[in-house]
């Protein structure tokens, strides 16, 4: 709950975990008449965890790559936002994942909605579009040979994406959210 002392303006964020690994996805490819475009394909189920929450109205975002999606990394991953944002209050949309309802969790100067909140359901659509992005723009037909390439392809998007909060915003700032204010 917030103080009636706190000055601090409000920030509303909504936040969503994503999973990348090197399971290959073959997506389609231009190629001239004639040509079948190749591309690797691999099945290697080794996975990391992208953490990340996002501010659409201001095009400010954070994110952590984090080994599981769990209470205890939830826990971890707030701790960040707060420090990160700490000149704000932050309201934080989450969606129904169990590490978001445990009683484990820690309330990090955030504060989600009622799940029985009709936005809800909505919470992580405002950084889904971030995982797809990434996914598009940076794993195209592209085979990893190992976690940590995975792991630095998806830092350079989340660097770029975090550079570029017109992009940002226009990725994420749905009527819905907009709505909340």
């Amino acid at each position: 709950m917030r103080e009636p002392t706190d000055q601090r303006p409000v920030l509303q964020m909504a936040e969503d975990e994503g999973r990348f690994g090197r399971i290959s996805q073959p997506r389609r490819a231009w190629a001239p008449p004639g040509v079948r475009p190749r591309s690797p394909r691999q099945i290697v189920r080794e996975y990391t965890y992208v953490y990340a929450a996002v501010a659409p109205e201001e095009g400010k975002m954070t994110s952590l790559i984090l080994p599981r999606a769990d209470t205890a990394m939830m826990n971890l991953f707030l701790e960040h936002v707060a420090t990160t944002f700490q000149e704000y209050f932050i309201v934080m949309q989450v969606d129904q994942a169990g590490w978001h309802q445990a009683k484990e969790r820690k309330r990090a100067r955030e504060h989600p909605l009622d799940p029985s909140t009709a936005l809800q359901p909505r919470a992580g659509v405002h950084v889904e579009h971030l995982w797809e992005h990434l996914r598009e723009k940076k794993f195209p037909n592209l085979a990893c040979s190992s976690l940590d390439e995975v792991i630095d392809k998806v830092c350079e998007g989340l660097t770029q994406l975090e550079s570029e909060p017109k992009q940002l915003r226009s990725m994420t700032y749905f009527p819905h959210f907009r709505n909340t204010s």
